[in-house]
């Protein structure tokens, strides 16, 4: 575990405490700011899993490459569209929530 994944835990957790303690008192303030400390959390949480992901792939390029002579470039290249992937399927998965919140949004707009 790096420490961009403890970090992101961590603010995870105290935007959860402080969201229950602006709902429990009624501050809305308070609670929007412990809901942004869970996103910014779990952004951070998420980077972290990336670069451990990338890490471990760095470690068997190496692995292959160190086993299989004459074939570094071969492995580089398969590190490389790994990572490639990992950034398509992050950039994916993002992109669904941000749809996901604009059509929450206009649900809001269309019920008030």
């Amino acid at each position: 575990m790096n420490t961009d994944q403890i970090k992101g835990k961590m603010q995870n957790a105290f935007g959860k405490a402080e969201e229950a303690v602006g709902n429990a008192v009624g501050s809305h303030d308070l609670a929007n700011a412990g809901a942004e400390d869970r996103v910014k959390g779990a952004a951070k949480e998420t980077w972290g899993n990336a670069k451990d992901t990338v890490h471990e792939m760095q470690k068997t390029a190496k692995t292959r490459a160190d086993v299989v002579s004459g074939e570094p470039v071969t492995a580089r290249d398969k590190f490389a569209a790994g990572v490639e992937n990992i950034k398509d399927s992050v950039n994916s998965k993002m992109d669904e929530m941000k749809t996901r919140e604009q059509i929450k949004r206009d649900d809001l707009r269309r019920s008030a």
